[in-house]
């Protein structure tokens, strides 16, 4: 095994244990080669079992990143207007004490007017999750509900299966049956593809269910196209199936899940004739999906997030995962469904973000309403916002409201960063971070079981910092003398997993860190709930939850429409008759990457795939400038004409950099703040617009 910084030919080289830090499910283990205190490679590592070797071609540019000439590399505080993006070099010191006195001066009112805004720019717990939540909480601030991309589905998934824990992604090759459903895995989970194409070659049928023909769906054996929105009536339809056909393992319900009667009842509202209706769906297509899947042993569900992001996100993950137990489909190692691993480890969140510290009774503000909350009149209203790993210009829904929101000349705006985005020019304090390159981190997946270390393999370029050494000098500035606000990164390292946690045992952090990656302590062939086992309250897998219930919700599988669609909001649908999805663009990770010069000149501009029969009316052609509107905003991107999009639905692949984008808007334009039937998750794919003839100048 490679030590972790040891050279291994001379004094001047050596090759350093990594670990991507992406918001994505592989999590991969990387190997950077150091020359002269210069990185010059970054590969994957090829002993890990999941990464291969490989990565993708985003993080294969990560060295283009970190040595960008764009890297923010000093303090800056603003010298222009907000949103102009003009800069003055300013010291550390300067900067800390500038705002330092600005948060003691509007804590001394009331903290909770001070929001901290943070999602996933690094899945790393030192550098997410542990002391600049420290801070927040010991600063009495305003706590963030970090909605913006998975609480829907991840609360109904719980609902059923009671934590996110599912299919071990190792065990897919040996499935005969895929359904790869809302999940484009070449882009987004490149090394799960690998074991579906091994499968493939096996004789294994691989099913898409999209609404977009995406580059999964194009090499699958069969590609469905539901309406968006409308998986969760897909899934209630296929129990109607399964259930009145006797594609059963009764011995499974038995002794395995809890509600079965009730469900049989709910399910018989759902014929295959209404999903048809619903879905947009041929009503045999549904039938012969069901069958196959009752049929086919083993089968397995790789069910992503991107279905969850409408009004009935939450219940439509709840339906679909449910049909595993009703086909015993978790018995085998290869049966059942992925949606998240990220439950099967023990993660000591009390250890790292210290929630004992918080002294008040703090408002929590959902990050995806961050347009609104900035807007409104609120007691007290949002005096300061510290923004890092994300950029809220570009990914928030309705970029308008947030735009004006950060516009606001009396609302003190701290970014950290490594590059100046969209939500950088409105910063008053711009702070310079640390890549993954350059600081300590340890990590789980959301794909696969394996923790991950990340040591340092350069010195911080110019005069960045890792955003926990900024919040630990802020917590001494700002006088506070808790002994944790002197952890070290090793420290907080050292403090991630739960020690008594029994899929824990045997990861320390003084191993982790020389090996690089340790797999959980699992059976190697792993299947969580063979014999039950499901971390409920009942302890079974719940088509009743009596947990629901108690949150007002239907406690049994049920169909919640999108807020805008044809058939929900026929009002809305005469002015914008589209419905618009933004999946991830394939060289683009969120706005990770989407400044990056190699892969914007791949993706070369703005997209939107539409189908001939709603392009044709319109005077749309291949290649045409499109305005894509509603009440809410526009944006334009260039049209791509042919069968990618179904009828009725407009594909804006994303996310771009608003000020890279030709009209300086991108798709969060049209979106929407409401919120899904669990989790108060976004709903980003729930929203309907007008395409029209436009032109770079729109």
């Amino acid at each position: 095994m490679l030590d972790s910084s040891t050279p291994t030919a001379t004094p001047s080289r050596k090759i350093v244990r990594a670990a991507c830090p992406h918001d994505c499910p592989d999590t991969c283990a990387m190997l950077v080669t150091v020359e002269n205190g210069v990185a010059v490679k970054i590969e994957g590592a090829s002993d890990h079992p999941t990464t291969q070797g490989v990565l993708c071609t985003k993080v294969a540019r990560y060295l283009e990143r970190t040595y960008s000439p764009d890297r923010l590399l000093y303090p800056m505080r603003r010298v222009g207007k907000k949103g102009e993006g003009k800069f003055a070099r300013i010291s550390w010191d300067e900067a800390l004490a500038t705002i330092t006195a600005k948060l003691q001066e509007i804590a001394r009112d009331d903290p909770q007017a001070i929001l901290p805004y943070s999602y996933c720019g690094t899945m790393g717990y030192v550098q997410s999750s542990s002391m600049d939540r420290r801070f927040f909480h010991r600063l009495g601030a305003s706590l963030l509900d970090r909605t913006i991309c998975s609480t829907a589905g991840g609360v109904g998934y719980r609902a059923t299966i009671g934590a996110s824990i599912g299919t071990d992604m190792e065990q897919f090759q040996n499935a005969r049956l895929i359904l790869i459903w809302g999940s484009n895995p070449i882009v987004s989970n490149l090394h799960l593809w690998t074991r579906v194409q091994e499968a493939k070659r096996r004789g294994a049928k691989l099913i898409a269910i999209d609404p977009w023909r995406s580059q999964t769906a194009e090499k699958c054996h069969q590609h469905l196209q539901p309406l968006p929105g409308s998986d969760g009536a897909l899934a209630l339809a296929m129990m109607h199936v399964l259930i009145n056909e006797d594609l059963l393992d009764h011995d499974y319900i038995r002794k395995y899940t809890l509600g079965f009667e009730q469900l049989k009842a709910r399910v018989q509202e759902y014929s295959p004739a209404l999903g048809a209706q619903i879905t947009g769906l041929p009503e045999d297509a549904i039938v012969t999906l069901a069958r196959e899947y009752g049929s086919i042993k083993p089968a397995v569900i790789r069910l992503n997030y991107g279905l969850q992001r409408h009004a009935g996100g939450g219940m439509a993950v709840r339906n679909i995962s449910c049909l595993p137990a009703l086909t015993g489909a978790w018995r085998d190692p290869a049966g059942g469904v992925l949606l998240s691993s990220s439950g099967t480890y023990g993660v000591d969140t009390q250890a790292l973000e210290r929630p004992d510290l918080i002294w008040n009774d703090p408002r929590t503000i959902n990050m995806s309403a961050i347009g609104d909350a900035l807007l409104e009149t609120r007691d007290p209203p949002i005096r300061a916002i510290v923004v890092y790993n994300s950029n809220p210009l570009a990914v928030a829904p309705e970029s308008r409201k947030v735009t004006a929101g950060f516009a606001r000349e009396d609302l003190f705006t701290v970014v950290l960063d490594h590059f100046q985005t969209d939500t950088a020019d409105y910063a008053d304090i711009l702070l310079p971070a640390t890549t993954q390159l350059e600081h300590y981190d340890v990590h789980k997946s959301y794909g696969h079981l394996y923790a991950l270390a990340n040591n340092p393999a350069i010195a911080p370029v110019g005069e960045a910092k890792p955003n926990s050494a900024i919040f630990r000098e802020l917590a001494q500035r700002m006088g506070f003398t808790e002994d944790c606000f002197g952890d070290s990164d090793e420290d907080l390292a050292g403090q991630a997993w739960l020690k008594d946690h029994p899929r824990m045992q045997g990861i320390e952090w003084a191993e982790l860190k020389e090996r690089g990656w340790q797999r959980l302590s699992v059976a190697q062939s792993y299947a969580p709930f063979a014999e039950g086992g499901f971390p409920t309250p009942s302890g079974k897998c719940e088509f009743y939850s009596e947990t629901l219930a108690r949150e007002g919700l239907d406690p049994l599988p049920t169909y919640v429409p999108p807020r805008e669609s044809v058939q929900s909001n026929p009002l809305l649908a005469e002015r914008y008759p589209l419905a618009i999805i933004s999946p991830p663009a394939r060289n683009f990770l969120n706005s990770s990457f989407a400044n990056v010069a190699s892969l914007v000149a791949m993706e070369k501009e703005p997209q939107l795939d539409i189908d001939p029969q709603d392009a044709l009316p319109r005077g749309i052609r291949a290649g045409h400038w499109v305005r894509i509107f509603n009440d809410r905003g526009s944006f334009i991107a260039r049209a791509r004409v042919g069968d990618r999009a179904r009828p009725g639905v407009v594909i804006a692949p994303s996310i771009w950099w608003r000020k890279l984008s030709p009209d300086g808007h991108n798709a969060n334009a049209v979106t929407g703040q409401g919120v899904a039937d669990m989790g108060n998750g976004a709903v980003f794919y729930d929203a309907l617009v007008e395409v029209e003839l436009g032109s770079t100048h729109a």
